[in-house]
């Protein structure tokens, strides 16, 4: 009897250790969903835990509008008649103007009328704070992504969601999910790391590449594989550039919440004609965040205070999490646009909406 109890303890115990380890090493339990993609036979589908999708969509609800957009009374005089140095949304009548100002400043600060966060509630019209100048740079590249990514990535299909400040910011003043450059050695005591063989959250802590970010979302590296015969023939990409491109995909993948046949056709990775139209989508955001870090967020770095930059003194930079947070789609899709026109396109001052200051 004691030796009978020893054992069924010892299997439990080993049970226990078992599940544990497949816990660490990313096993779900069932029931798993798979949706099917593509051909049958072909692996192109999805596979959801129906637990995490709906931890996705709590984290996904859109804030409801302060006031329908059809009460705002449109008759009232323009917000830069009224008040001084509003460049960016001058052209509003003054009810729309502080409708979209109120859901600003929750989107960004959690609060609605938490103004001092970026205004001298004494001299609203003082553009001396820095969260002041950036929030003005903000507005202009929140009108430049629905309008001028809006046919290839921001609105590829449709009913897509475009963005507003809380798709980045989600009621917080600092965007949960930005990057900064690298800090750690590329050698250490054992020898050089190459970049990589040491595990970081944007390779999804493999041991590829651990900054996929720098050479293909601010720098233009391109994203190659392999060559389609036994020798170079032309194509002199390396294995290094190899797993760097695998670096990059880890972290898409984890963005969107997706695996590699959403994209992909999994029998041929190659062939642009074997895929979903998503592959498509995503060469056009690879390039979308690239234009932001470049154009618009880099170009910042001089009005941060030394606390809101980088081990290395450069500005925060925006990836594929900073506004998918690990869903296919923003907040599933959903037009958060719909409610506030005036996101979706630059005011009549297009050249000045245009340029970052």
């Amino acid at each position: 009897m004691k030796l009978g109890i020893g054992i069924s303890a010892a299997i439990a115990v080993v049970a226990i250790l078992t599940i544990a380890m497949l816990t660490m090493a990313g096993w779900d339990r069932p029931p798993i969903e798979a949706v099917q993609s593509g051909f049958r036979g072909v692996g192109l589908e999805q596979v959801f835990n129906p637990r995490d999708v709906r931890d996705q969509l709590d984290a996904n609800e859109v804030p409801e509008p302060f006031w329908p957009l059809e009460d705002v009374d449109m008759t009232t005089p323009k917000a830069g008649e009224i008040y001084e140095n509003v460049e960016v949304l001058g052209h509003l009548p003054d009810d729309q103007f502080n409708r979209l100002m109120s859901a600003l400043t929750e989107w960004v600060v959690g609060d609605a009328a938490a103004c001092d966060y970026c205004h001298d509630t004494a001299n609203f019209a003082d553009g001396s704070m820095y969260t002041y100048q950036v929030s003005r740079n903000m507005l202009k590249m929140t009108q430049y992504l629905n309008s001028e990514w809006a046919e290839n990535h921001v609105y590829p299909t449709e009913g897509a969601s475009g963005v507003t400040c809380y798709t980045c910011h989600r009621g917080q003043p600092v965007p949960p999910a930005i990057w900064f450059e690298d800090t750690r050695p590329a050698t250490g005591i054992v020898g050089n790391f190459t970049g990589q063989n040491t595990p970081s959250e944007p390779a999804a802590l493999s041991s590829l590449p651990f900054d996929p970010y720098t050479p293909f979302l601010e720098k233009d590296q391109d994203i190659r594989v392999h060559t389609l015969t036994a020798l170079p023939s032309g194509n002199e990409s390396t294995i290094q550039q190899t797993e760097y491109t695998y670096s990059l995909m880890m972290h898409m993948s984890t963005s969107l919440g997706v695996n590699c046949t959403y994209c992909h056709n999994s029998r041929a990775f190659y062939k642009w004609e074997q895929v979903p139209p998503q592959r498509a989508s995503a060469w056009y955001g690879i390039r979308m965040v690239r234009d932001l870090n470049n154009d618009w967020l880099v170009p910042l770095q001089p009005l941060y205070p030394d606390n809101r930059l980088g081990p290395n003194g450069d500005a925060p930079k925006a990836n594929c999490t900073t506004c998918h947070y690990n869903v296919y789609k923003p907040f599933f899709g959903e037009n958060v646009t719909g409610p506030y026109p005036s996101l979706m396109q630059p005011g009549p001052t297009r050249e000045a909406n245009l340029r970052v200051e």
